[in-house]
């Protein structure tokens, strides 16, 4: 169960980290932390959060991580349903605190998008579903390829936590935009379920493109880089 928990916890940390800063401190009044700082945090909490928790469960904090590294290789199907619901649960339980602080707001008047993902009129951007589809799948694919790259055995021992969480950051300031970006189902579920827009009925999308992009990214890794290399474990 230690896993499950670590995966709980690790993922309710990127959420709460991630999206509390776009809920709470993007549009602060003059000193609002913007775009920059939004990818910075979503950074900063894969990164602590793979630090103290990596060790544990590997620390994927998101389905379509966990689908990837399935698909290289890296990790046992067996435990991919049972990593995918503490996951889940994580980001719902981050959702929910930070709605409930949100309430506390002087001027609270509802959640509004509250950092949600989407395409159409719920893309900051207003970017079509096919701009949302291929961002979300390119940009993940990237993702699975550093963390492969980043965990693999002959790379620097210590360092996968800092080149994920910049990669997580550079994945953000690319692409907020078009789809407040995702790359991780479990994120956009979790938000989702306070929002007081359309972000469920869209939901799909941001589930099948990450894991796609996830499985994409893997098998790209595991067929053309991926040579005479010891990949046990995570």
């Amino acid at each position: 169960m230690d896993k499950y928990l670590a995966e709980l916890i690790g993922t309710f940390w990127l959420v709460f980290g991630g999206c509390g800063s776009a809920v709470l401190a993007a549009a602060f009044p003059e000193l609002g932390i913007g775009f920059t700082g939004v990818s910075i945090a979503f950074g900063l909490t894969v990164l602590t959060a793979a630090y103290a928790l990596g060790h544990i469960s590997g620390g994927h904090f998101n389905p379509a991580v966990s689908f990837g590294l399935w698909v290289g290789g890296r990790f046992a199907g067996k435990e991919l349903l049972p990593y995918i619901i503490s996951q889940v649960i994580g980001a719902v339980l981050a959702a929910l605190v930070l709605y409930f602080i949100l309430q506390g707001k002087a001027d609270f008047s509802g959640t509004g998008g509250f950092a949600t993902n989407g395409y159409g009129e719920l893309s900051p951007g207003q970017y079509s579903l096919t701009s949302a589809l291929l961002i979300e799948i390119v940009l993940t694919a990237g993702f699975l390829i550093v963390i492969m790259g980043a965990t693999e055995r002959r790379a620097p021992a210590g360092f996968a936590p800092i080149a994920i969480g910049l990669a997580l950051t550079l994945i953000h300031l690319i692409s907020i935009p078009v789809t407040n970006t995702s790359v991780n189902p479990a994120r956009s579920t979790g938000v989702a379920f306070f929002a007081e827009t359309a972000a469920l009925s869209q939901l799909w999308l941001f589930w099948v493109a990450p894991i796609i992009g996830g499985i994409i990214g893997a098998v790209i890794y595991k067929t053309l880089l991926e040579k005479n290399t010891d990949t046990t474990g995570t």
